[in-house]
């Protein structure tokens, strides 16, 4: 069995057509893939709505989370990503799956979702690295500037706890979980 120290760069992607994929992805500062076990449960959780969905991996890091949707029956996805090294990486995995509808954007996720909305979409992820308090203002700009469509869903992944974080309006926590130092929930906005 190889040590987990040699597969710190990689992840299997799960379910869906690519099932069992490697993805690769450098080291970078604050990347850490959601780890296998979450990653399942929350494609649980979304198996439901995601065929034929339209996806916003808003800090796309390994695109694990975003390529998993694609593998599972999404529409399409857009990845928003600023670390270099991280946009190559990305780049390769898409083109090694021959990955059709994934649009990759090497932009910060909070000006892009600063601007009035040029698409909405039906699940958002939001993983941003645990050290950025990023969250918040990532889902206020989401729901101020009409990136969501109907009842979106969103995930939520952070590195404590979840319950003091401020929804807008409109929003109702559907599940939380933890695993290890890994705080996750799915969200979703109601339409008004």
């Amino acid at each position: 069995m190889p040590s987990h120290h040699a597969n710190r760069n990689r992840v299997r992607l799960i379910g869906g057509k690519w099932r069992s994929r490697l993805l690769t992805f450098p080291p970078a500062a604050g990347l850490r893939p959601t780890p296998d076990r979450v990653r399942e449960t929350l494609f649980n959780w979304l198996q439901p709505s995601l065929v034929g969905a339209s996806c916003l991996d808003a800090f796309a890091g390994s695109g694990a989370l975003g390529l998993e949707a694609l593998s599972r029956g999404a529409e399409s996805v857009v990845a928003l990503e600023t670390d270099r090294a991280a946009l190559t990486a990305l780049r390769d995995n898409a083109t090694r799956l021959e990955a059709q509808h994934f649009a990759l954007f090497p932009v910060d996720a909070l000006q892009w979702l600063a601007r009035p909305a040029t698409q909405r979409f039906d699940i958002v992820f939001l993983d941003p690295p645990f050290a950025s308090n990023l969250l918040e203002s990532a889902c206020q700009l989401l729901a101020l500037h009409g990136w969501l469509r109907p009842n979106a869903l969103l995930y939520l992944e952070a590195g404590q706890s979840l319950g003091t974080l401020p929804l807008p309006a409109h929003w109702e926590w559907l599940r939380a979980k933890q695993a290890g130092e890994v705080h996750y929930a799915l969200v979703q906005a109601h339409s008004l």
